[in-house]
């Protein structure tokens, strides 16, 4: 049996795995790149597999950056079942015909600047799997997958720098609409009967509405895919399933050597934040992901405002997408844990800031920058690499009286994670900018487990187990990380007990 990593291998996004077991291959997500451009390239590469010959894919939650490519694998032939719980289910919907929708209008306004009415230059969708040759007679993709080169490296020199647009649409709306046909829904806790010998189960993993850590067994064996696993304690949904046996465990590590402040701590930091804004009659601008961190935000701001912690800012919701996947939330109760559930049972809705202001068109996006301050507003997306928040940071990036607010990770080489170390000055599309915003990070917040949470949950393999015993992991592969991360939690977990490894792009491993 082998196993392949095609993806969210010495890098947080991609998610994607491949479970070959020589009567069955099954995916484990499939996911779209992103951050820098050298990132988001490799999702031009041509597929490590022929889609026709994949029985089913297995997906673990709702982020782009582990569903976004499956309309490109269903349009390139891949006609089996997509497993994922019903509020997977949903919110991939809204994930990957919004995507379709922004890839769309993006090639548009290159076309519009290019002063053609024809396709751009460049790889579009047309060539998903070219075999032409450049002028070099190579490739273009040959330069990415070529062993020599050290493509990580190349990812993380991008400087400062963003361009919110793409050349050609890797997939339009009617591709995804097809996609989401092939959706079969599952819950957690069943076993199911995924492809010819292998056997999957769900469970819930805390990270967003939905989310799976998925435990597939195949040839006799175990192996457990942690997907993104969320922090305990965090707000709305609950705390991530515990797992106690499996022969191999694949687990992230986006917050490897790192340790989020308490919750309290961070509740704390936001309340300072919003007064300090308020007093300087400024602006909060929150990038947030449309999904789990915007609903997380207007819960902790619903919060403090109930307490009398922060003054009655007006809060713009800039996210059409964040609307209507906290629609989704509401929607589905099973999946909240119990203080929420006494929330909605006593208070009303906690997901409603009542001072809050949906935006619903680019034009009311725009008008924005006229209102009257202080206010606040939370965008998509999360690392600055596109969305309306782009639009707002070009606005406030030289106002000393605004404040740019990170509550989640900020991948290598994004504009996010350039601007979280402290760059002085930026280039937003070509154009130089001075930083003069203040610029705050809150990681308690996040969606991620940190390193002592991670290590915990990994904990419970080798309780009351030694190395050899059934139930205890042969080696622990550890995935969907940048390398800082990955090298800094890979010798706490062989401390554990644990054979430790830590794939590359594109490596394939046996199990046995």
């Amino acid at each position: 049996m082998q196993l392949s990593f095609l993806g969210g291998a010495t890098t947080v996004t991609g998610s994607q795995f491949l479970l070959d077991t020589g009567e069955a291959r099954v995916l484990i997500d499939c996911g779209m790149f992103q951050g820098s451009p050298n990132e988001v390239a490799r999702n031009r590469v041509p597929f490590a597999y022929d889609p026709r010959d994949i029985d089913a894919l297995l997906l673990t939650h709702a982020h782009l950056d582990h569903c976004g490519l499956i309309p490109l694998l269903t349009a390139s032939g891949f006609t089996g079942p997509i497993y994922a719980t019903a509020g997977t289910t949903e919110l991939a919907g809204l994930v990957l015909l919004d995507s379709a929708k922004l890839q769309s209008e993006f090639a548009r306004r290159v076309t519009r600047r290019q002063g053609s009415g024809g396709r751009p230059r460049g790889i579009g969708r047309g060539d998903r799997n070219p075999r032409r040759p450049d002028r070099r007679g190579v490739r273009w993709w040959d330069a990415i997958l070529r062993p020599r080169r050290d493509v990580e490296q190349e990812i993380r020199r991008k400087g400062p720098e963003v361009r919110a647009e793409v050349e050609e649409p890797l997939f339009d709306e009617g591709d995804a609409i097809a996609a989401l046909r092939q959706f079969k829904q599952v819950t957690y806790g069943s076993e199911i009967t995924v492809a010819s010998g292998v056997s999957a189960r769900f469970v819930d993993a805390g990270h967003i509405l939905g989310s799976a850590i998925i435990v597939v067994r195949a040839g006799g064996l175990t192996i457990a895919f942690s997907g993104d696993l969320g922090q305990r304690n965090s707000p709305i949904i609950r705390d991530p399933t515990l797992i106690t046996d499996a022969d191999y465990v694949v687990i992230e590590s986006t917050y490897g050597g790192r340790e989020h402040e308490p919750m309290e701590q961070a509740v704390a930091l936001l309340a300072e934040t919003v007064n300090t804004v308020a007093k300087a009659n400024g602006v909060l601008l929150v990038p947030a992901f449309a999904i789990g961190r915007t609903q997380d935000m207007v819960w902790q701001l619903d919060r403090l405002l109930s307490a009398d912690r922060i003054p009655r800012l007006p809060l713009y919701l800039d996210s059409p997408m964040a609307s209507k996947a906290t629609e989704i939330y509401r929607r589905h109760p099973e999946y909240f844990d119990e203080e929420m559930r006494q929330l909605l049972a006593r208070e009303g809705d906690p997901l409603d800031y009542p001072a809050s202001i949906t935006v619903n068109d680019a034009a009311e996006s725009r008008a924005i920058r006229n209102a009257p301050r202080p206010y606040m507003i939370v965008a998509s997306n999360g690392m600055l690499t596109g969305g309306r928040v782009l639009n707002h940071l070009r606005n406030l990036i030289d106002d000393p009286s605004a404040t740019l607010l990170f509550v989640g990770y900020q991948g290598e080489g994004t504009l996010g994670s350039h601007l979280q170390r402290g760059v002085k000055k930026v280039t937003i599309d070509g154009k130089m900018r001075d930083v003069r915003c203040r610029v705050r990070s809150i990681d308690g917040f996040s969606a991620h487990a940190d390193e002592p949470q991670l290590l915990d949950w990994l904990a419970s393999f080798a309780k009351g187990k030694r190395p050899g015993d059934p139930g205890f992991p042969k080696r622990v592969y550890v995935v969907h990380g940048d390398p800082a991360a990955e090298l800094a939690i890979a010798p706490k977990i062989a401390n554990l007990g644990f054979v430790t490894k830590i794939p590359t792009y594109r490596e394939k491993v046996t199990l046995d």
